[in-house]
């Protein structure tokens, strides 16, 4: 009985230590581990599926087409990453760096607020990625290119997106609240069934987007372009749409209890109540 249980508890430790070794695995000269430091490596094509890689400094890697399904990114430094065509399907990134990199300052130098090519910095290009639930929870994405990019049910909750292109991007179902998204481009968007409470879109553009049964109430969007958007049964409940361009948008059944429309332009736009009807037209 005692050499099988001896037998039993040396299987277990070298199951154990396989276990670790696979966890630990070395790929194009980066070790695939937490707090790993892999800043300017290739990893292109890789599959990287279920990588524990937080709190790791990964800036400019090439992660191009990689395979980050399920990967644990939360707090990486992914600032110039290339993770153009990633799949980051259920990948975490919770408050993981993904805005535009600026080289540490040498000692004594003077600092600046904003990185010397404000206010046309480009950000993380994550066109057509797929971060199909992943956790971008009050992630910076602040002009960043996420163009054609599949964020299904993402968590994006108190996220920064000021800036950010997200044209004909999937939004469906994602969590949007309290996000900041003023001047960003959502045109063709698909946000059905988003949630927007709180959220920030003022001079957002949203030109032909989808919001069918998005909850937008208490949103601000000041300003926001929303010409053909599709607004059928979206709770407005006390938003902010003064100035907000609302020409041929659809808000059929849209609930808009305390929504204002000051100055709102509306033409061939009819609410519930008809008060955009031709407002703002010319004869």
């Amino acid at each position: 009985m005692r050499s099988l249980a001896k037998v039993f508890c040396l299987s277990l430790l070298s199951v154990a230590l396989l276990a670790g070794s696979a966890q630990a695995r070395t790929v194009n000269g980066c070790k695939i581990k937490a707090k790993t430091n892999c800043h300017h490596k290739n990893l292109s094509g890789k599959d990287l599926h279920g990588a524990v890689l937080h709190h790791s400094v990964l800036h400019h890697i090439n992660l191009r087409k990689a395979n980050l399904r399920g990967a644990d990114l939360r707090y990486a430094d992914l600032r110039k990453a290339d993770l153009r065509g990633a799949d980051l399907h259920k990948a975490n990134l919770t408050g993981a760096k993904l805005h535009y990199y600026t080289a540490p300052k040498k000692n004594g130098a003077r600092t600046s607020q904003t990185p010397a090519c404000a206010p046309n910095c480009q950000s993380a290009d994550l066109s057509d990625t797929n971060m199909t639930s992943a956790n971008l929870t009050s992630a910076n994405l602040k002009y960043a290119d996420l163009t054609n990019a599949i964020l299904r049910s993402a968590n994006l909750n108190y996220a920064t997106l000021n800036y950010a292109i997200l044209s004909e991007a999937t939004l469906t179902a994602a969590n949007l609240n309290y996000a900041t998204l003023t001047d960003a481009t959502l045109t063709a968007a698909s946000l059905n069934n988003a949630n927007l409470n709180y959220a920030n879109l003022n001079y957002a553009t949203l030109n032909e987007a989808d919001l069918t049964n998005a909850d937008l109430s208490v949103a601000t969007l000041t300003g926001a372009k929303l010409t053909n958007a599709n607004l059928t049964y979206a709770d407005l409940t006390g938003a902010f749409l003064t100035g907000a361009f609302l020409t041929n948008a659809n808000l059929s059944f849209a609930t808009l209890a305390g929504a204002t429309f000051t100055n709102a332009v509306g033409c061939s736009t009819v609410t519930p109540t008809g008060t955009l009807n031709g407002k703002g037209c010319a004869n």
